[in-house]
Parts: structure tokens; sequence; C-alpha cells
């Protein structure tokens, strides 16, 4: 953790003095930083994948709910990374459809499981729907 706090501080500490004169080095320090702490993310989400890909075996047959949440951290990464790239580049409005359709792919992802909850609690309504 200490090493991406200090890449950040760092990067924004080089970054800010050039902002003004030389906007675009400003953006590619911060550019630079962001695919750093990205890189450094990806070796941590390794050890939480495997940790996910073991709890899967125990699982099984729920193995469905191990899958849609590694799609659901995956999309909520992604868009959260693009859109903050885009909103520190001035792009608030692409920014913004980034989330959005991040939002979307999240309930398109999670459907299987609303789909499954909905299943066991129609076990339970006497007599079924309709």
């Amino acid at each position: 953790m200490e090493k991406v706090v200090m890449i950040g501080i760092m990067s924004v500490l080089l970054a800010i003095p050039l902002k003004k004169d030389k906007p675009e080095f400003s953006m590619l320090i911060i550019l630079t930083a962001c695919m750093l702490i990205s890189s450094l993310a990806v070796w941590r989400i390794r050890d939480l994948l495997r940790y996910l890909k073991t709890l899967q075996e125990y699982l099984g047959s729920g193995s469905i709910y191990i899958k849609v949440l590694f799609k659901m951290i995956a999309v909520t990464y992604m868009a959260e990374l693009g859109a903050n790239l885009c909103r520190d580049a001035g792009y608030g409005a692409v920014a913004g459809q980034i989330e959005f359709f991040g939002k979307l792919m999240l309930l398109a992802v999670s459907l299987p499981v609303l789909s499954a909850l909905f299943e066991v609690l129609l076990q339970f309504v006497p007599g079924g729907v309709g």
C-alpha cells in the first residue's frame, strides 16, 4: 500500500507544476502513475482470483455465483478506471457514459443470480404465482 500511496503523491507533486505551462506532460505523468498503480493492482488481483478459484472448487454447483462475482469485479474496476482517466483528462461526459454503461453491465451480469433468487422465493409461495 505504501508504494501505491507514494507513486500517487509523487506523480501529483510532479504534475502540479507542469499543469499550467505543459499540461500534456502533466497528463503523461498522471497516466504513467495510473498505469503503474494498475499494474500493482493486477498482481494483488491475481492472489484474490486464486483464492476465489479455490472457493469455487469447494462450492461445486454454486460456482455460477463465483463466476458472476468475477465478472462483476472486472466490470466495476474497468469502468472505474476508464471513467477516472477520462474525468482527469477533462472529459466528464465520457466518464459519465462509461459509468452508466458499467452500471448496466452489472445489472446484466447479475441477472442469473436474480433469476435464481426468484426461483427460490417462488418455492415458498403457496399455489405458485398466477
